[in-house]
């Protein structure tokens, strides 16, 4: 196997669709070993449906039981660089997927697998409690959703397209499977089905390796036939094509067309279509070595704007269920919609003869939106629902694009190459079906030891204690434990937990939550012993948070003396009288208050120098330079400034020589601003 350019006939009259045509991804199936080639090297290579080596066809036999035979249709990696597909030598491994219940030649297609829609989902459904879907089950689940959500060119929002699709899927299957759980109380298991895969076996290989072959590759009749299918596919064996030379010495094309198939998906705005030669073309390439390739007739792509983004679905399945919107956007996607409908209809009819020719029709089109384009009446209708040669795609398919159906055509004429166990297979089935045949017996519950009268007490004077002791109720707590007649040495219940494990006694347990009066009165009204540890080893006065109740047990020493308890074995200190730690504690009071005091004193001379700077750097940044311009008067202000300004002149001339008023005039002589005349008289010339 080699690896080439594809080299095929133009579609178009233009001269520069050659060479769009020689730079798509082309198909490898091998070449023809020779005769001496052991038949276990041989099928190590890619091996195509339409031209098997001799020495391997002579020996194949179908195998039996092809409906329990393990499945085994991987999609192969779909390559992101649209030049070259670097096919895979690696012999078939027993690498698989368990959850999606398919095997894989290679790494590589496994790993292909783990990124597809089909692996995700079944991920998502099993981590829902849902059911997990076999290749041919996820396909017809995806073709019944009502539209294809990919729709972008780009790749970030393609994935968000597909999760959504995923989402959508996953949401159905929910609500199918509740609905079955309230119909059907007992569960049953789903028919597999028609397996996508015809399993043959060949007298030169080993017994457990089968070869397989799509089923969609036969008619109906050979497909109800499966004892005759080898001599269906050795009738379906076609010589290759030699690819025609420069110098045009290479031997003249058949006159009589090669079969070929039509291949096409449609779904988000994007359709892509081709016609591509069932029989293989051989390149020489230099050393006389040989290539086989596949040989595209014709192909087209298109590309509409007519999804939602971010919310899928076609503008016209929307409208159907919300009704029309009234937005740019939506008049433009119906628009691409009726622009791409007329797009695909025109290529249908152009291709007519070829398409009406083809030996089969593969066919993706999911959502009603996408087949009314291709199947509903219309006229010069090219496809029909009821055509024997339609097919779809039995494995995964992503976006439409050319390099996609080359991909979906690699894979379905690729002979697959299986290595399974039958005798382990059946033996694991029988043990499968033993099991399921078996009465489910109930798993046995964890019983609950039995809690005895005495633990089922000193658990409820566990809560109550405590409960008394949390609030600081000294006379309820000792009227509790007065009256219940409860020991000194009670210890809570149950020991082993956390709390009770760390304050298995009232005292510890009042030490723990800093509470010396609780603590004194324990020790004195109650003579709790300060001796008891707990499951850590730690006395009452080693749980002590704070200098209160340490100097709590202090004074319980100090008034109990020291022939109660072995007070070294308590850890408590030097005893001390209550006075004393009154007086400790007053003094540690006032020192606190001074201290306060003169922090606050010394935060508000702090505060009244920061102010005081403030207000000088505001007082020095004033800007300096021209003042703004007065406001301007008002009439009425205009006004009386003259009429100041013409009394002031009246009284200077009244003035004497002497500088005495020596004014006749009147004061009503200004009736309206008497007040001011008075006020103005005053001001000049002092009362007279």
């Amino acid at each position: 196997m080699f690896l080439g350019l594809l080299r095929s006939r133009p579609t178009s009259k233009a001269e520069g669709d050659r060479s769009k045509l020689q730079q798509q991804v082309c198909v490898f199936w091998g070449v023809n070993m020779a005769a001496d080639t052991p038949l276990e090297e041989l099928i190590k290579r890619p091996l195509y449906v339409y031209n098997l080596p001799q020495e391997l066809l002579s020996t194949l036999t179908t195998k039996h039981g092809n409906q329990s035979l393990l499945r085994a249709d991987t999609p192969e990696a779909v390559s992101d660089k649209t030049d070259e597909v670097v096919l895979d030598h690696a012999v078939a491994s027993t690498t698989s997927c368990t959850l999606c219940r398919v095997s894989y030649l290679n790494v590589q297609e496994q790993r292909s697998h783990v990124r597809s829609d089909h692996h995700r989902y079944n991920l998502k459904a099993q981590l829902r409690g849902g059911p997990t879907l076999d290749e041919s089950q996820f396909a017809k689940a995806i073709g019944e959703l009502d539209e294809s959500i990919s729709g972008s060119e780009s790749s970030e929002a393609e994935d968000e397209e597909e999760n959504d699709q995923l989402s959508a899927l996953l949401k159905r299957q929910a609500k199918i499977s509740q609905v079955t759980d309230e119909d059907e109380a007992p569960s049953k298991k789903i028919s597999s089905g028609r397996p996508p895969l015809f399993w043959l076996s060949s007298t030169q290989l080993p017994s457990n390796m089968s070869l397989g072959v799509y089923r969609a590759l036969f008619s109906n009749a050979e497909q109800d036939e499966p004892g005759h299918l080898v001599e269906s596919i050795k009738r379906k064996q076609l010589p290759p094509i030699m690819q025609p030379r420069a110098n045009g010495n290479a031997p003249e094309a058949p006159s009589s067309p090669s079969p070929h198939v039509f291949m096409c998906m449609i779904g988000g705005g994007h359709f892509a279509a081709m016609l591509v030669s069932l029989a293989p073309e051989i390149h020489r390439r230099q050393g006389g070595i040989e290539d086989r390739q596949a040989r595209v007739i014709a192909h087209k792509t298109f590309h509409r704007y007519t999804t939602r983004r971010k919310q899928g679905g076609s503008q016209s399945a929307n409208d159907a269920a919300k009704g029309a919107a009234h937005s740019a956007g939506s008049s433009l996607r119906r628009y691409n919609e009726a622009a791409l409908e007329k797009e695909i209809r025109d290529l249908l009819a152009d291709w007519k003869q070829m398409i009406d020719e083809a030996e089969l029709l593969f066919v993706r089109a999911t959502g009603s939106t996408n087949r009314r384009i291709l199947f509903s009446q219309y006229e010069g209708q090219v496809l029909r629902q009821n055509d024997p040669r339609l097919r779809g795609f039995p494995f995964s398919t992503r976006r439409a694009t050319q390099s996609e159906l080359m991909r979906c055509f690699k894979e379905l004429t690729r002979v697959k190459v299986s290595q399974v166990d039958e005798a382990a297979l059946a033996a694991a089935e029988t043990k499968q079906r033993d099991e399921v045949s078996k009465p489910s017996t109930p798993r046995p519950q964890p019983q609950k030891p039995k809690v005895s009268k005495e633990d089922e007490e000193a658990m409820l004077h566990t809560t109550q204690i405590q409960a008394l002791i949390r609030r600081s109720k000294i006379p309820a707590l000792m009227a509790y434990l007065s009256k219940n007649s409860i020991p000194t040495s009670f210890n809570f219940r149950p020991s082993d937990s956390q709390q009770n494990f760390r304050c298995p006694t009232p005292l510890h347990f009042a030490a723990n939550l800093n509470s010396p009066s609780m603590v004194l009165a324990l020790l004195t009204k109650t003579t709790a012993d300060p001796t008891a540890t707990n499951g850590e080893g730690r006395t009452p006065f080693e749980l002590a948070g704070d200098r209160a109740t340490r100097d709590a047990f202090r004074v319980a020493r100090h008034e109990l003396g020291e022939s109660k308890w072995n007070w070294e074995a308590t850890k408590v200190p030097s005893p001390i009288s209550r006075d004393e730690a009154n007086n400790r504690s007053e003094r540690e009071r006032k020192t606190a208050e001074e201290e306060e005091t003169s922090r606050r004193k010394a935060e508000m001379d702090r505060l009244k120098k920061e102010e005081a700077a403030s207000a000088a750097q505001r007082a020095s940044k004033k800007p300096a330079g021209r003042t703004l311009g007065s406001v301007e008067k008002t009439a009425s202000e205009k006004r009386e400034e003259e009429m100041r300004e013409q009394l002031k002149n009246a009284f200077e001339e009244c003035k004497g020589n002497d500088g005495v008023h020596h004014s006749t005039l009147p004061p009503f002589a200004f009736p309206q601003m008497y007040d001011e005349v008075m006020a103005c008289s005053i001001a000049l010339y002092g009362a007279y």
